[in-house]
């Protein structure tokens, strides 16, 4: 199965995160900001989620000044290649992000590369918003290296986020957009068939037939 890399388990058994507090009363929207390689691949995933609202790609952990892909790619900047995965916290938590983040839409255990994709663009990384995405995502690593869920140290990096940058307009939307591109068919599309077989129940596909 795509997705699986050094998880040990199949993707469908890895455990819910054992700390994943409800968000504030009242709040019906918030965002998670990941860095998983290549933000075409990543959006694809995170978009099929029932209880996400939005999805864009984009750069974080650098300046203004260098936010555009052609800086961003030549690997001498401090960004990595992020999406902004907008969502309903009351239909699904950060927690249950995290949990496709680390077990379908990346591989967590490669430093500074996704695949053939190398330099520190494409870092594992959370983009934390605040202490408590902070804590999920720590608990949650402490959590699956005790149980020797992967064959690899996690290289996952948690840094705070000071700014989302959007990137440029034809890169949203990016692989629903050129299915057929070569790169969206080898990197992409496995991807998302992990996640469908894996997490049907989690999609938005699901959530319609439900209703």
């Amino acid at each position: 199965m795509a997705g699986l890399w050094a998880l040990r388990i199949d993707p469908a058994d890895m455990p819910d995160p054992q700390y994943d507090p409800p968000a504030a009363a009242g709040v019906i929207s918030t965002a998670a900001v990941l860095a998983g390689g290549c933000f075409w691949c990543t959006e694809a995933v995170f978009k099929e989620l029932d209880g996400v609202a939005a999805v864009r790609s984009g750069y974080a952990g650098g300046s203004a000044a260098t936010a555009n892909y052609d800086a961003v790619c030549s690997g001498s900047t401090d960004h990595a290649e992020v999406i902004e995965v907008q969502y309903d916290p009351t239909r699904i938590s950060f927690g249950q992000l995290l949990k496709i983040f680390f077990s379908v839409a990346h591989d967590p255990t490669q430093m500074n590369r996704q695949g053939n994709d190398r330099g520190r663009q494409y870092r594992s990384a959370v983009f934390y918003a605040d202490e408590q995405q902070y804590e999920v995502t720590k608990r949650y690593i402490v959590q699956f290296e005790a149980a020797k869920l992967y064959s690899a140290p996690i290289k996952t990096a948690l840094e705070p986020l000071t700014k989302f940058y959007v990137a440029e307009t034809y890169h949203q939307d990016f692989a629903a957009r050129n299915p057929r591109q070569g790169y969206v068919m080898a990197v992409a599309k496995p991807k998302v068939a992990a996640l469908r077989e894996s997490f049907g129940a989690k999609l938005k596909s699901a959530a319609k037939i439900a209703h």
